[in-house]
Formats: C-alpha cells, sequence, structure tokens
C-alpha cells in the first residue's frame, strides 16, 4: 500500500513539474512577444493624430463665442425689456426650440451658424418659413408679426455640416 500511495505522489509530482514547465514556457512566450516591440520605428505605422477632447472643445468654445457676438448675446442689455430668449447648440443636436411669445406682437428671430456646411432653418409661426442658412457667421433675421402664442424653431443640420448654431427672439416695439 506504500508503494501504491508513493505511485500516486509521483505520478502527481510528474503533473506538477509538467505544468510548471509549461505554464513557464506559455509565460516566457507570452514576455517575448509584449517585450519585442518596435522601439526603432521599423515597420510601425505612424499613428494618425487624433483630436484630442480639449482640442474639441477649444474649437467649440471660439464657435459659441462667434455666436454670441453675431447675435449679440454675449452681454445683453435687456433694460428696454425687447430681449425675449435665445441659445446655443451644436449643429449635430440641432436647435427644437417652442418659445412662448404674446399674441398679436410683433417679433424678431435671429438664426446664426458658425462652423462648416449648412444648416437647414424651419420656423413655424402661423404658416411655415423654411430655408438653408450657411454656416458663416452671418446672422439671418425673420420678421414675425401677428404672432402666435408659440414659435416654432427648428434647425437641422446638413450631411457633414459641424458647429454651433443659435437663436434669439427680440420683441419689437411700436410695430403692430
Amino acid at each position: 500500500m506504500a508503494l501504491l500511495g508513493n505511485q500516486v505522489m509521483t505520478h502527481g509530482l510528474r503533473h506538477s513539474r509538467h505544468g510548471a514547465v509549461l505554464l513557464a514556457s506559455i509565460l516566457s512566450a507570452a514576455l517575448v512577444v509584449g517585450c519585442s516591440g518596435d522601439h526603432e520605428g521599423r515597420g510601425a505605422k505612424d499613428p494618425k493624430p487624433s483630436t484630442t477632447p480639449s482640442a474639441t472643445s477649444d474649437q467649440t468654445e471660439a464657435l459659441e463665442k462667434k455666436v454670441e457676438e453675431a447675435l449679440g448675446i454675449a452681454d445683453v442689455d435687456d433694460t428696454n425689456g425687447q430681449f425675449v430668449e435665445s441659445g446655443l447648440e451644436r449643429v449635430s443636436d440641432g436647435i427644437h426650440a417652442r418659445s412662448a411669445l404674446t399674441n398679436g406682437k410683433s417679433y424678431t428671430l435671429a438664426v446664426v451658424c458658425a462652423g462648416v456646411g449648412k444648416v437647414r432653418l424651419a420656423v413655424t409661426a402661423k404658416r411655415p418659413v423654411r430655408q438653408t442658412v450657411e454656416c458663416n457667421s452671418v446672422p439671418v433675421r425673420q420678421r414675425i408679426t401677428n404672432a402666435p402664442d408659440q414659435l416654432v424653431t427648428d434647425v437641422e443640420g446638413l450631411e457633414g455640416s459641424t458647429g454651433v448654431i443659435g437663436w434669439r427672439i427680440d420683441e419689437l416695439r411700436g410695430v403692430p
């Protein structure tokens, strides 16, 4: 019986040694493969430059500033009560604004896009108006007379367009 126990023990050690040798071989191969990177650049592809989040953020901030300046919303002076509302969005998000107005009054809507490409502007007051706007930082203005209770403004970027879009609504005083 002691012999049988010894054989079992020896057989178990043989498997353990074989497993250890196999594990060592696998780890050595992994170490060689993992550490054999091309340090001199031979055969390695040049990495493509990527846009960092901070670079993208800086570009977006610059475009936002252009839009704010074009619309005059950077420092709104509402001492005469004409300013109603404004906003900024990325072209990829679009504008989907539902603005509460006073029925029968007159307003101006200004929309500007800064960036690349074009956007499609759709304004629904009493009747829908649609037009394409260049992303050239030049405001497009629309006069709304005899306004409804709600002005619907939707702006969607056309394919390949990027940048920032903004809108501003002001009440026109003394105009029916």
